[in-house]
């Protein structure tokens, strides 16, 4: 078929004539796009802001909805992409993380509440902040260590290094946040549940001076005791706690108030070592 005058004249033209001739056409095509483009981004613009004032808001009057919202979306959203990735590695850890967590928010929900469950609560949410601070903090060398070009020394490629150590220090901080954010919630229901912590007016039971507030069992070793398993400590509004209780309360638990009188506790003067087991 022969062709047209049109498509003539452009086989006549040289390279850099015939792009012109194209880049004319097509923005005649697309003449007053430019109005749309600077609309969609106004759009856009506006859409954030106004969703980051609707989460502030949110946040701010609702704060329990909001961190249980978010901590759910932080569960669940990875799941998809390691399935959709095939991030094998992480679904096993991912796996194992959620079925032991999920059995203990399953203890801590339970009514009437063991007394062995607030413990079993903490130790496992300590363990969890512990591992998670220790692989963060070796994730974070490793990267210190590819980028001060260390691992030439060792024979390790810079980006297998440095794939390992962003890899460790992303595990570290997931479930650090994770760890951190369900120990907040079971500690909020097992206090309630036990009756002598509320979050928003008083407790439904009243406190005994023999009694934690914590786990609601009774203590056996007086504050000037030196006990075998564990110590009692006394907060400075009087209320007295078995020591591996106030430790998980206020440590693994986020909670910086008596579990009873919601007086503010300083951590750091009464406790040098929060952790003594370390």
């Amino acid at each position: 078929m022969a062709a047209g005058p049109a498509e003539g004249d452009l086989l006549k033209m040289t390279h850099r004539e015939n792009w012109k001739v194209q880049h004319e056409r097509l923005h005649m095509k697309h003449r007053g796009h430019e109005a749309m483009h600077a609309e969609m981004v106004l759009i856009l613009i506006a859409t954030l802001v106004v969703a980051q004032i609707v989460l502030v808001q949110w946040k701010q009057r609702h704060c329990r909805s909001y961190n249980l919202v978010t901590l759910v979306q932080m569960w669940v959203v990875p799941l998809y992409f390691t399935i959709k990735l095939y991030w094998w590695r992480f679904l096993s850890t991912w796996g194992m993380f959620s079925v032991i967590t999920s059995y203990v928010i399953f203890r801590a929900t339970r009514k009437p509440l063991s007394g062995r469950t607030p413990r079993m609560v903490y130790k496992w949410f300590l363990l969890i902040y512990k591992l998670s601070y220790a692989v963060g903090v070796i994730g974070y060398l490793a990267i210190m260590f590819t980028m001060f070009g260390f691992n030439v020394f060792f024979r390790i490629k810079a980006e297998d290094s440095m794939d390992v150590g962003v890899i460790m220090l992303f595990y570290g901080l997931y479930y650090g946040v994770m760890g951190r954010d369900f120990a907040e919630i079971c500690s909020d229901y097992m206090a309630s549940t036990i009756g002598y912590y509320s979050v928003g007016g008083m407790p439904s039971r009243a406190l005994r001076d023999d009694i934690c507030a914590v786990c609601g069992q009774k203590i056996f070793v007086d504050v000037d005791e030196e006990g075998i398993i564990e110590d009692t400590y006394q907060l400075s509004c009087n209320h007295i706690f078995h020591e591996f209780c106030i430790r998980g309360w206020c440590i693994v638990g986020k909670k910086q108030t008596c579990p009873y009188c919601n007086e503010k506790v300083d951590l750091k003067r009464m406790m040098n070592n929060p952790y003594p087991f370390n």
